[in-house]
């Protein structure tokens, strides 16, 4: 069997088929998935994946950012496996995927975060390289959220 492909996710029929598997780890309704999508587009060039074998098994979201700690790097947003293909080496073929990517790119380093509640993700980042290195702080302002 080949290699799982990875191709971008650009049309707005593309974004709507798979969202179902998006809302899995984002359920922000599909028309404001692709709302969203649409602005993070324009304000810092995201870019969203699907992992492909037969059908799509995951989706990587990611921008190419530079900052005064990591200069230029990658930033994945999202990464999400469909449920029923979790433990099939689909995350880890789209970490690999946006490494090489990246890479080529001229990154520094890939970087995400991840909520504190998430152990499975966590220990599956450590078990795929990732350095758990720093936490992230927010605070909630009157503008409305997502969710």
């Amino acid at each position: 069997m080949a290699e799982p492909a990875l191709s971008e996710i650009e049309s707005e029929r593309e974004l709507r088929d798979v969202y179902p598997i998006m809302d899995q780890l984002r359920p922000v309704g599909e028309d404001r998935f692709v709302e969203l999508v649409g602005r993070m587009r324009e304000e810092s060039g995201y870019r969203l994946f699907a992992i492909e074998d037969g059908e799509v098994r995951g989706l990587v979201g990611v921008v190419l950012d530079t900052n005064l700690y990591h200069g230029r790097h990658a930033w994945v947003h999202d990464l999400i496996v469909d449920e029923p293909y979790r433990g099939e080496g689909y995350g880890r073929r789209m970490l690999e995927w946006i490494e090489e990517w990246a890479d080529e790119r001229e990154c520094s380093c890939v970087e995400l975060a991840s909520g504190h509640w998430r152990d499975d993700a966590h220990a599956f980042y450590e078990a795929v390289g990732m350095e758990k290195y720093c936490f992230t702080f927010k605070k909630d302002l009157a503008a409305e959220s997502p969710y």
